[in-house]
């Protein structure tokens, strides 16, 4: 997922705050709050709706704010008073992705024809954290549509090891191939 620069912006600055003042772990808490209330449809719609005041949804969403960090808490006041509620849809995605670059983390997904044990994630994250320099946490998905091997989503890259990717290799590395000229 793609998270557009305005929220990459306001959460950096509310991760950095936190981490400073020792805070990153209710912050942490808070922010995943935020994101699991977002993602329901009804509260989504009401907070990001232009039908409803902002001083309404600000006096709604008090009520999900009286136990939060107070930095949390200010975080979110502000967004508000600077027009950029919109944060909110994103700040939870956003705030982990930056929370797994501190620890110099990268999540994936692997697709496979059938689930993959403990084990094979293991030695995939450890293979594939070799080659981008960082500690892999993957997540296996089943993917009906593969005959066999996998597919593996890494940050921005996908490693396609899989019998259909494979035989698209192979038939792009033949149409390439140069023929002998003829005699």
């Amino acid at each position: 997922m793609r998270i557009d620069p305005v929220t990459t912006r306001w959460t950096g600055a509310l991760f950095n705050l936190a981490k400073a003042s020792g805070a990153l772990d209710d912050v942490q808490r808070d922010i995943t709050r935020i994101g699991v209330e977002v993602s329901h449809a009804s509260v989504s719609s009401y907070l990001f709706s232009a039908l409803v005041g902002r001083e309404e949804r600000r006096r709604k969403l008090s009520g999900i704010l009286a136990d939060f960090h107070p930095l949390t808490r200010n975080f979110v006041n502000a967004l508000f008073d600077k027009h950029r509620e919109e944060v909110l849809r994103d700040v939870a995605q956003a705030f982990r992705q930056r929370l797994l670059e501190e620890r110099g983390e990268v999540e994936g997904v692997v697709e496979s024809a059938r689930p993959m044990d403990a084990s094979e994630l293991t030695q995939l994250a450890a293979s594939l954290g070799a080659r981008v320099g960082k500690h892999v946490i993957l997540e296996n998905r089943i993917a009906p549509d593969l005959v066999g091997g996998i597919r593996v989503f890494v940050g921005a890259s996908m490693i396609d090891y899989s019998v259909q990717g494979r035989m698209d290799g192979l038939r792009r590395k033949l149409l390439d191939a140069r023929l002998p000229a003829a005699q």
